[in-house]
């Protein structure tokens, strides 16, 4: 499924595309293709869009690959959930019910120290987190 639609669908019942509607876009890819492939499926869309919008500067690297890696976690998560339930694996209003923290469009301030996601290589390029370790990174391997 192509970045296109993905986007229609997230948008198909939206006036706008906020946070939610990225979150939303987010998941489908997430849950469609694994985290790897929604990080390069996402990334390239944004970046098509916002150049296509005249705003390239609006991409931003570090954060656009942080949030596929934090719906990623919440999805793996809920995977044995649903199994288990065999229900509301499909629907993401659901989801973003049982991950409110995922609407908190500060959510990264958790991770990233203030003025790191603010500098330049963090907007060309993947930077770790600097506070705190994403959730899956925790966990032992």
């Amino acid at each position: 499924m192509s970045f296109e639609d993905i986007w229609a669908e997230a948008m198909a019942t939206a006036t706008r595309f906020g946070h939610r509607r990225h979150v939303h876009l987010t998941w489908l890819a997430v849950r469609r293709h694994g985290v790897p492939a929604a990080t390069t499926l996402v990334a390239e869309g944004i970046q098509r869009t916002a150049t296509a919008a005249g705003a390239p500067q609006k991409y931003h690297a570090t954060m656009t690959r942080a949030w596929v890696e934090l719906v990623g976690d919440h999805v793996e998560r809920d995977k044995a959930r649903d199994e288990e339930r065999d229900k509301d694996a499909g629907d993401f209003d659901a989801f973003a019910d049982r991950h409110p923290d995922l609407l908190d469009k500060d959510l990264l301030s958790r991770f990233y120290r203030p003025g790191t996601l603010d500098t330049a290589t963090a907007r060309t390029t993947w930077v770790e987190p600097d506070l705190a370790p994403f959730p899956r990174q925790e966990e032992p391997a």
